[in-house]
């Protein structure tokens, strides 16, 4: 990811990339810099994103903001204290093509309201620091479900109720297997499997509505294993259409760099973005009663951020 958004701020005409560090990322705070981008793991995110808000620095940071509320938290307390800096974070599927479509679909109104969501985002495994609960706080619902959770909360709203079952199928601390049901105010139900022991890598979300169905089966991404990328519309209008191109990232950063240049904040991936999906992720975690006792989880930070 590091590189990824590297090469984007290196063909942004409006930046200049300074400077790059793998092993200790205090050593760019001797660097020129107006903005820092963090795509480190989920143990260091907190602490760089702080320590660079501190020193007055725009920051955009990767998803998840941190391994816990404590760490969100603590971002945020910080951004408070300097709200003229910029702070945004990495919800890249917001910006693909198919969940665009989705949102115009929806907004128009073409189709009615929103009445219940069903989301799978599932892989064959997870690796390395992401397996260890020290590092990482959270497995496959903190690293790749909460997507899903910011495009159900993009599309359906907040949510305030939850149901869940979550479990280590494997022999890690994280969970690889987390399902829940969810549900707003205004009675939308959504229902979310996301899985790292699958047989296959597997995007899907079914979005019903009053009078019609959208279907985003399948995302691009950097490894290709969940293209194809479509939307299929079913309902008063019928069609279908396929995304070959994945603009995301890049319009993500571009994103970030006009919100600075404009001072105000991001249009999405802001900091009340990230706080609520992380809390959402955190209420799932919570519901699960045994799972929560066992990690001695919660679902709101020690130290209040407001």
């Amino acid at each position: 990811m590091g590189r990824r958004r590297a090469a984007l701020v290196d063909a942004d005409p409006r930046c200049d990339l300074v400077a790059v560090e793998d092993d200790d990322y205090r050593r760019l705070f001797d660097e020129p810099l107006d903005a820092l981008f963090v795509c480190l793991p989920n143990f260091l995110a907190a602490r760089a994103t702080v320590a660079a808000l501190e020193r007055g620095l725009h920051v955009f940071c990767e998803k998840p903001a941190g391994r816990d509320m404590d760490d969100v938290g603590a971002i945020l307390r910080m951004h408070r204290a300097h709200p003229e800096q910029r702070l945004m974070f990495g919800f890249n599927h917001r910006h693909h093509g198919s969940v665009r479509r989705a949102l115009d679909y929806i907004q128009s109104g073409r189709l009615g309201a929103v009445t219940g969501l069903n989301g799978v985002y599932t892989k064959t495994s997870m690796e390395g620091w992401r397996t260890d609960r020290r590092q990482a706080g959270g497995g496959i619902l903190l690293d790749q479900g909460i997507h899903m959770l910011d495009l159900f909360r993009l599309f359906g709203g907040e949510f305030v109720t939850c149901k869940s079952r979550i479990r280590a199928l494997g022999s890690g601390t994280v969970e690889d297997d987390a399902r829940a049901l969810l549900e707003t105010e205004d009675g939308v139900v959504a229902t979310l499997h996301s899985s790292a022991t699958a047989a296959e890598h597997r995007f899907r979300l079914d979005i019903t509505l009053q009078h019609g169905e959208l279907s985003l089966d399948g995302i691009l991404s950097g490894t290709m294993r969940y293209a194809p990328e479509r939307l299929i519309v079913r309902g008063k209008e019928t069609c279908e259409e396929t995304f070959e191109v994945d603009e995301s990232f890049c319009a993500e950063v571009s994103s970030f760099v006009e919100a600075i240049h404009d001072a105000k904040p991001p249009r999405a991936g802001s900091a009340e973005d990230a706080w609520a999906a992380m809390s959402l992720v955190y209420r799932i975690y919570c519901a699960d009663e045994q799972w929560r006792n066992e990690y001695d989880l919660r679902n709101e930070p020690r130290e209040p951020w407001v």
